[in-house]
């Protein structure tokens, strides 16, 4: 059995939809994973399952999790590994990481074309700076006078379904629930 955590789109965000995480562990045990955890109150699951295809996880739990709440979530499924190798990557240099106030990781389905890349890139600002890898958009955020930060650009040039998650939850998951080990500094 694999480990893999599943980041879902909109789990009390915004205090629209209040969802308890003892129910959303419950969503997934028809799912037939085991060792079901959750992380946070923001979506995050961890199980281990057999089905090695996050494709097919994505798809099973999107359809579980409407039938189950009543309304589609969307799941962005990366195995252990890959959340290691995820924490681990580097997408900007020591100190433009110094200068900013957060660094977050945006979650895809499937990775971008190369158009969609470089209109992504571009959206980079005083404030804002995006390097895509793999199937993850990293977000350097820098504040500013009168900074917010609003996913509306990203989501119009992306038009699909995103999740974002800092950089220190994706550590603290890593270094709680990944196999792999947490020696990150050769990456």
């Amino acid at each position: 059995m694999a480990r893999y955590i599943a980041f879902l789109r909109g789990i009390n965000v915004g205090g629209a939809r209040i969802v308890k995480m003892d129910a959303l562990r419950q969503a997934f045990e028809p799912l037939g994973f085991s060792a079901v955890s959750t992380f946070i109150a923001s979506g995050n699951v961890i199980f281990e399952t057999s089905i090695g295809k996050t494709d097919t996880l994505e798809a099973l739990i999107r359809e579980r999790l409407e039938a189950a709440l009543g309304y589609e979530v969307a799941a962005f499924v990366r195995s252990d590994g890959e959340l290691a190798g995820i924490a681990a990557y580097k997408a900007f240099p020591p100190s433009k990481m110094n200068a900013a106030s957060e660094l977050g990781i945006v979650f895809l389905a499937m990775a971008l074309d190369a158009k969609t890349r470089r209109k992504v890139i571009a959206l980079t600002t005083k404030t804002d700076e995006f390097q895509v890898h793999g199937r993850q958009i990293y977000w350097l955020r820098r504040k500013g006078p009168g900074t917010v930060y609003s996913t509306v650009p990203l989501d119009k040039v992306l038009g699909r379904p995103i999740t974002i998650r800092s950089s220190r939850t994706i550590n603290k998951l890593v270094e709680k629930y990944s196999t792999v080990g947490t020696d990150r500094s050769r990456a």
